[in-house]
């Protein structure tokens, strides 16, 4: 049987598929997220099935720590929480590491309890990797465009709303959310 020697241009075609990008109209601007979904599949499809289904859209970064985060896609602009699918079990023991720039899933204290809230990371916040703290925060993407826009939401002023805190005064509103697989 004699095998086909392939050209390494066409064979690395084959072998290096693009990862899904995610693309965030804000009311400050964009923010392109690429999703890793070789590393960390069960929170990229969850991040992802609620970006297909449109829910993101009119969603809020409520939560902004400048050096810290910014946590969004669970409140709408009055704050009322948003519909959620069944939580997901937790995966941030996946090599990946909350590093600036990283997306990771929102969680409750409950390690399987991540559903649309997401993070975006100021700094390099290790002691949030399953290897630092146990049980972790699960890393599943990175901001590839748009940091500038992040780093604006930690200008904006913010206050305690009830319950919550770090709540940009002026919401900052998701108002488109595209999924791009090349």
């Amino acid at each position: 049987m004699k095998w086909l020697a392939l050209p390494s241009l066409l064979l690395a075609s084959f072998t290096a598929w693009a990862a899904p990008q995610v693309h965030f109209e804000t009311t400050l601007g964009e923010i392109v997220i690429e999703v890793n979904e070789k590393q960390a599949p069960i929170s990229a499809k969850n991040f992802i099935r609620y970006v297909e289904d449109g829910s993101y859209v009119g969603s809020q970064f409520h939560r902004v720590i400048p050096g810290f985060m910014a946590q969004g896609g669970g409140f709408d602009q009055e704050m009322n929480r948003l519909p959620t699918y069944a939580p997901i079990p937790l995966e941030a023991d996946n090599g990946l590491k909350n590093l600036t720039g990283t997306v990771a899933m929102a969680r409750t204290n409950n390690p399987d309890s991540a559903t649309r809230q997401f993070f975006i990371n100021y700094a390099d916040n290790n002691f949030l990797d399953a290897d630092q703290r146990p049980p972790g925060y699960a890393v599943f993407g990175k901001v590839v465009k748009g940091m500038d826009v992040v780093e604006q939401m930690a200008q904006k002023p913010t206050r305690s709303q009830g319950r919550m805190r770090d709540v940009p005064v002026e919401p900052i509103i998701i108002t488109k959310a595209t999924l791009i697989i090349e």
